[in-house]
């Protein structure tokens, strides 16, 4: 019996596909199709698949032409596979010749003719674009843009801020300082305004009927940051709070494996997150245009603790050094939050500078994370036996923007709210910056 075997993503299986799997199963007796898992499709940049492996797997079984079925995991392996599965020929499409003719060493090598004229790309190209917005002057807005064109199916069709484009990223693209104008002509916005405008411009894009991706906090309140889910709800609108760092695969590992007790009982989470690249401290900066260490930080420094432990604490304590009073401009805060069943620490810092790691602690071991961990492509969970000790490395694109951009395009698409981050850890966010504004539970650093 000759043993053919052939990978593919599948994605929106199409007649293409189909063509190309009957002549690999015209090469032998028995067809293997390997289908390639999503993770290991983020390592070779197609970050977008329009379906799940589960859908796409089952795609393939419906054609009836593959007698075996295997997930593509990892680098290297197609060798894995040929030897385990005594394959005699692997076959894949034309646009690969060459590629892959080190496999010749283990079985025959096939490259097949494509179907002329036919793409998953294609296909999905053929679908109207979400045109998104963006709303805001935040110096990140610049990495949107950028991350966007990844991602199949979206295009930026504008910006509103109350200064012309200057960044080189930007500057091709349409501009309005007047909002309605911008919502006229987009399907969504991507709001970066300053935070305390969040509320107001996320209402205003969703009475009009749009979209919102919004930077974190979403708002000054948890009964605002609620009025804002109800009125996207009632309007079958997504409302989704942007924070990158929930979209990285590593991150999204690391706090499964504490959840699943890798570490033993989790009963103490240590997040920083401090950068002194926004100038604060500089005599003379315009401090009424920057965002204070709180609603820069602390949203990203909050969401491991709160994905840990809930949003159910018994005491919340703020330490703060004001830069300004006047603007609510914090050089440093350090917030210690009480549990029933642990402890946690977050420090955040625009005037300050501290290590930027992430330390979730256990009883039988701990998870460390080295600076910046709200980037990051790598972890480590360490225990008393050195010898234990293991390290996660994982693929990271654009900080983790473009998952973030595709998880807001597939829900928008599917109608199903595809957030990384639940409405209570929003509302969480948003009113432990409403104590934090308040002076609530706080004591000042002189």
């Amino acid at each position: 019996m000759t043993k053919v075997i052939t990978y593919g993503t599948y994605d929106m299986l199409h007649y293409g596909h189909v063509k190309l799997l009957e002549r690999a199963k015209a090469l032998g007796d028995y067809l293997i199709v390997g289908v390639t898992s999503d993770d290991y499709d983020k390592t070779r940049g197609k970050i977008n698949n329009q379906q799940s492996l589960m859908e796409r797997i089952a795609a393939v079984k419906a054609t009836g032409i593959a007698d075996e079925i295997i997930v593509e995991e990892y680098d290297g392996q197609k060798i894995d596979d040929i030897r385990r599965l005594g394959v005699d020929i692997f076959t894949v499409g034309s646009d690969w010749t060459g590629t892959f003719d080190y496999l010749n060493e283990y079985c025959k090598v096939v490259y097949l003719p494509r179907t002329e004229g036919v793409s998953s790309t294609e296909v999905r190209a053929e679908k109207r674009k979400l045109r998104i917005g963006l709303v805001g002057t935040a110096v990140f807005r610049t990495k949107f843009v950028k991350e966007a064109r990844y991602v199949n199916g979206v295009e930026i069709a504008g910006i509103c801020a109350s200064k012309p484009n200057e960044e080189t990223e930007l500057k091709d693209l349409f501009y309005t300082d007047d909002f309605d104008q911008l919502l006229n002509c987009v399907d969504a916005v991507y709001i970066i305004s300053k935070p305390e405008n969040h509320y107001s411009d996320c209402k205003k894009a969703l009475l009009a009927g749009k979209h919102v991706l919004c930077e974190s906090p979403i708002a000054y309140s948890i009964e605002q940051c609620r009025e804002l889910y109800k009125l996207a709800k009632e309007r079958d609108l997504i409302l989704m709070d942007a924070i990158k760092t929930a979209y990285s695969t590593a991150y999204e590992r690391l706090i499964l494996m504490a959840k699943g007790g890798k570490i033993g009982n989790v009963i103490s989470v240590d997040s920083v997150c401090t950068s002194l690249r926004d100038g604060i401290s500089i005599e003379g900066t315009d401090l009424s245009m920057k965002w204070n260490s709180m609603c820069g930080w602390a949203p990203a420094a909050m969401l491991p603790i709160f994905q840990m432990f809930g949003t159910e604490y018994t005491d919340k304590t703020f330490y703060t050094k004001f830069q300004s009073k006047k603007d609510n401009i914090d050089a440093f805060t350090k917030i210690n939050f009480v549990y029933p069943s642990g402890v946690a620490s977050v420090k955040v810092a625009k005037g300050a500078k501290s290590e930027g790691e992430l330390i979730i602690t256990g009883t039988k071991g701990y998870i460390y994370v080295p600076a910046p961990w709200w980037k990051t492509d790598y972890f480590e969970v360490r225990y008393e036996n050195p010898e234990e000790n293991k390290r996660f490395f994982y693929q990271l694109d654009g900080e983790g923007i473009r998952y973030e951009i595709v998880a807001f395009s597939k829900a928008i698409e599917s109608k199903r709210n595809m957030s990384y981050i639940s409405e209570k850890i929003s509302e969480a966010i948003s009113g432990v910056i409403d104590d934090f504004n308040n002076r609530k539970n706080m004591i000042e650093i002189q």
